[in-house]
């Protein structure tokens, strides 16, 4: 795999405590694939690599006003949230994990909807940067990861999915959304991802 660092960005996908958290409001859906995969410190290492090359980290995320009159919940997933009264603007409940935290230089685009591509800054922040290959890694694959991809692939860019650095409900959800995004991406693992970017750093030091 070949990466071009002026090119590239990594798109984190709700890495936020309602969604990954051990407490998060879909704790009992999302946390038990979180832990078995191991996609806390995966993020983690791959979002320093990214750092570490130049590449750009920018985090989506879902965040609703407290009264809701900004959400549209036209979906089971989406009508959970309102339910549940979580994600909910302004709360540490809807920011990123410390863990994978953001720092400066890392960018966060809030979005409405399951893809972030609708509604939100994030086509016009990739066409400042300059990017025409999107890394995407995330929860949850069957939602909101497998919603980026394809939206990514509409608009154009190659676009990579760090297959062990996303999970879904089950572990059989995760991989049949992966099955399907295999027609719109190239799978990949973030060791993969990890030594490109390696290369890349050190070919350009």
């Amino acid at each position: 795999m070949e990466l071009d660092p002026r090119t590239t960005a990594l798109l984190a996908v709700h890495l936020q405590n309602d969604v990954v958290g051990a407490d998060g409001a879909f704790a009992d859906f999302f946390h038990e694939q979180v832990v078995a995969r191991n996609v806390v410190a995966v993020n983690a290492d791959l979002i320093a690599a990214a750092r570490a090359a130049g590449v750009p980290v920018i985090y989506t995320r879902v965040a609703w006003k407290p009264d809701y009159s900004d959400l549209h919940a036209n979906s089971p997933l989406l009508g959970m949230v309102s339910q549940f009264g979580c994600l909910k603007e302004g709360s540490p409940s809807a920011e990123i994990i410390d863990e994978v935290a953001p720092t400066d230089g890392d960018h966060v685009v809030t979005h409405r909807r399951v893809g972030p591509f609708v509604d939100s800054p994030l086509q016009g922040l990739l066409e400042e940067l300059g990017v025409s290959t999107l890394i995407v890694s995330g929860v949850a694959t069957n939602a909101s990861v497998e919603a980026t991809v394809r939206g990514a692939s509409d608009h154009g860019y190659r676009t990579i999915l760090v297959e062990d650095g996303c999970s879904a409900g089950t572990l059989e959800a995760h991989q049949a959304s992966v099955g399907s995004m295999g027609l719109l991406a190239e799978i990949t693992t973030a060791a993969e991802v990890t030594q490109a970017l390696g290369a890349t750093e050190g070919a350009t030091a």
